[in-house]
């Protein structure tokens, strides 16, 4: 075996490779995209169910039901982005 032999080839994924500080950038942007998603979803659904139930089309439960989600889901983003920067 020569030495030649002995190093090790270049993946198909390159920077992206197990623990390298592009993987973890990438998995931090991927949960940035989720969360920014799941906000936006839940934010739509807060808005519209309350206009139904101020024009009387819908009931206030939903309506009660998104916004609770909507502070819910907007805290632990919160809470997340303070531990990601203390870090």
């Amino acid at each position: 075996m020569t030495p030649r032999d002995s190093t090790p080839q270049p993946s198909e994924l390159g920077t992206l490779e197990r623990g390298t500080k592009q993987r973890g950038q990438l998995r931090v942007r991927l949960l940035d995209i989720a969360w920014t998603a799941l906000f936006t979803v839940l934010a739509l659904w807060a808005v519209w169910s309350a206009y139904g139930t101020v024009s009387g089309t819908g009931d206030w439960v939903y309506s009660a039901v998104a916004w609770v989600l909507l502070a819910i889901a907007l805290t632990l983003r919160l809470t997340a982005v303070r531990r990601r920067t203390r870090l």
